[in-house]
Formats: C-alpha cells, sequence, structure tokens
C-alpha cells in the first residue's frame, strides 16, 4: 500500500537549526563506545595496477555458460566484506569501502588484485550502521580528499580524510539508530554536498524540523549549510542513495520500512510524505513493491536511472521523459544473477560498477561473496539530458 505523504515548511528558524547540528538521537540504539579516530600508517599509492590482465570489451553481461573456464568477466573484484560505498577515481579505477570493517581497497577495471589502502576507523556496525557512502572532493586531482558516512557509537556523521589519514568531522550529530541510518552523499556541480539521511527508525523524526534525520541535506565541503539551513528535503524514511541527473535534478532512493520503496525527485524545500500524508507532498518518481526494492543505489545516464535492489535482486531501470516523468515501463537485468545488488556508479565509458551485499546477514552469499562487478547495461542508456 501506498505511504501517507505530508508537507512540512520550506526553512528553519536559526536558533533551532543551532540545536539541531548540535544534537544527536539514540532512539534504542545502544552505544558500543564513543568515536575515537585511527591515525594511519604511511599514505598508500592511490593509482593504476603493477601487473594489468586483459580488460573485458564492452557489452551485454557475459555469457553464464563461459564462465567457469574464462571467469566472470563482470566481476572485478571478490572476497569483500558487504561493500557498500564506491567511487569512481579519474584514472579509471574505483575505490570501494566494507560496511562492517571500514577497510577501503582500490579495485581496478581490468580484474587486476584488489588492493587494500587503508581502514576508516571508530566506525560502530551494530544494526545496519558502518561505512554507508562515499564520495570524492570536487578538486579530488588537486587535494585527493575523501568523504564518508560513517555511523558512530553515538551519531552518524560526515567525514574528509585524505587516503591514508585520520579522519576528521564535517557534519556531525546526524541521528544514529538499530536501522534506517541513511548514507547518501553526492557532490553538485557547484562543490556543494548533499546527504541523505534515515529516520533511525522513529518515522516521527522524518518530518521533525528539530531533527536532521529522515532528510537530503545540504552542506559546504566544510559541513557549513548551504541557504537557509541544511534541510534540503524532509520525509524520507530512509536515504539510502542519491544521484544527479541532468540540469541538477537530484534523485533519492528511499527504502520504506512499510509499503513500497521509492525512487524521488528531491527539489530544494520538498517533503516526501513520510510518515504523513499532505496536500503538497512530492509523488514519487516511481514505486516498487518489497520483494522487487530495498532500493539501495542510484545512478543517472543521460534519462535513464539505474537502481541497485537488495531485496529485488536486480539492477531496475527507468527511463524518463524530458519532464522527469517515467516514460515507459521500468525495465529489468542481472536479476537474480549476484544476489543482493546495492551499490550502482556509473564510470566514464558508461559503465556501471555495482556491490553486492550477499555477506549481511540476509543474503545467501556464494564462495567468492561479496563482489564489485563492473557491466555495460544491456542497451545502453538514452543520450538525451534529463
Amino acid at each position: 500500500m501506498s505511504r501517507q505523504r505530508a508537507r512540512r515548511g520550506r526553512s528553519l528558524a536559526a536558533a533551532l537549526l543551532a540545536v539541531v547540528l548540535a544534537g544527536c538521537g539514540s532512539d534504542g540504539y545502544e552505544p558500543a563506545g564513543p568515536f575515537r579516530p585511527q591515525p594511519e600508517g604511511p599514505p598508500p599509492q592511490v593509482g593504476p595496477p603493477t601487473e594489468s590482465s586483459q580488460a573485458p570489451a564492452p557489452g551485454d553481461p557475459a555469457d553464464p555458460e563461459s564462465e567457469e573456464e574464462a571467469g566472470d568477466p563482470n566481476v572485478v573484484a571478490s572476497d569483500l566484506t558487504v561493500p557498500t560505498g564506491l567511487v569512481v577515481l579519474p584514472d579509471g579505477s574505483a575505490v570501494v569501502g566494507e560496511r562492517e570493517t571500514g577497510r577501503l581497497l582500490q579495485v581496478f577495471p581490468d580484474r587486476s588484485p584488489a588492493r587494500e589502502l587503508m581502514t576508516v576507523g571508530g566506525i560502530d556496525t551494530a544494526g545496519d550502521g558502518g561505512l554507508l557512502g562515499l564520495a570524492i572532493s570536487p578538486t579530488f586531482t588537486e587535494d585527493g580528499l575523501f568523504y564518508a558516512y560513517v555511523s558512530t557509537a553515538t551519531d552518524n556523521r560526515v567525514v574528509r580524510f585524505p587516503m591514508g589519514g585520520t579522519p576528521n568531522p564535517v557534519l556531525t550529530g546526524i541521528p544514529r539508530g538499530e536501522t534506517h541510518n541513511g548514507g547518501g552523499l553526492v557532490f553538485a556541480p557547484d562543490g556543494t554536498l548533499f546527504v541523505g539521511t534515515g529516520d533511525t527508525g522513529d518515522p516521527r523524526l522524518a518530518q521533525d524540523p528539530a531533527s536532521l534525520a529522515g532528510k537530503v541535506l545540504h552542506v559546504d565541503v566544510f559541513g557549513r549549510p548551504v541557504g537557509a539551513g541544511p534541510v534540503h528535503s524532509t520525509g524520507h524514511s530512509d536515504v539510502t542513495a542519491l544521484c544527479l541527473g541532468g540540469e541538477q535534478a537530484l534523485y533519492a532512493t528511499d527504502d520504506s520500512a512499510q509499503g513500497p520503496d521509492e525512487l524521488d525527485a528531491v527539489p530544494e524545500g520538498s517533503d516526501a510524505g513520510w510518515p504523513t500524508a499532505g496536500p503538497d507532498s512530492t509523488d514519487p518518481v516511481v514505486e516498487f513493491d518489497p520483494a522487487e526494492g530495498g532500493l539501495a543505489g542510484c545512478a543517472v545516464a543521460g534519462r535513464t536511472v539505474f537502481l541497485g535492489a537488495l531485496d529485488g535482486r536486480r539492477i531496475h531501470t527507468v527511463q524518463l521523459d524530458s519532464r522527469g516523468a517515467v516514460a515507459e515501463e521500468p525495465g529489468e537485468f542481472l536479476t537474480d544473477r549476484y544476489g543482493r545488488l546495492r551499490t550502482v556508479v556509473l564510470d566514464g565509458e558508461g559503465a556501471l560498477w555495482i556491490t553486492t551485499s550477499n555477506e549481511d546477514g540476509v543474503g545467501s552469499p556464494a564462495e567468492d561473496d561479496d563482489r564489485v562487478l563492473r557491466v555495460f547495461p544491456p542497451g545502453g542508456a538514452s543520450d538525451s539530458p534529463l
């Protein structure tokens, strides 16, 4: 059944904002200890592999019958532990973060062995918390900075660090719970950062103006609010991923505890309507039944949106028209091929980097799970901007 929807006001008072930024939530969550950033050793090298094998040619997903002999060309890394955040680097390789260990590894499109880079210290993995999102600085080629959305014992927060360095807080005090901790991160073209949070299992927080939970937040690289306040949109259940389309249109995957999961368009000042309905609430772009949902990844290419589905065990493809509405019945691929699919990131060649999540305690892991995939989607994607 559809979720009830409502609208909240578009701005917050300055005094209230100061309270929000200083606060954090518990909502039944039992802290395991304080946040203690761990100093790392000398920064490792992040760059091309020292030895390379032949990269798979672009095309549709591989023929399963040929994989036993040659290996699956879609799999670029395996034997990981719940890989969640992933960013593609300027050199075409990627860095992936493991939710439960905080490890960051560099993985390569030609299937060269993964290279362990560092471990993000101080995270708390109780419930569905841990290292939940990754992004790279808009000036990465100059500063080499990574941004991560992580759970600590007392809050969720955004931190930044150079590879091998100590994480420094950017935005703290995002409520922490056993479930629905959010984790979406995406930089806008102007260099500001959007942050997706969850309601921590307490739906009331999503439309509470005194809470950062169940929101999309908008801050600069130092964590300072953009515009009237950090709250860009409200009324979300669990914003697991954020992605940008043409004309800087912002989209969010919202993994609901009740009813269908959603792909939402997220204009400034909007309310996605969780948990209470209102006439000005923003309708979802598209909904998916829970059995096909568990939305946890989002990438846009032209007018095509690719969505990773944990429970659905597939990649959904959503074709949008020039107004941002669904143009045709959503498609899918990789259905039941690799299990639970989480993060989805598009690279410069039009390939999708996808992480599996079969070691998360819910899936049925294969011997080489979890894996990072790099797949060219069947039929490609529309080149027309949204």
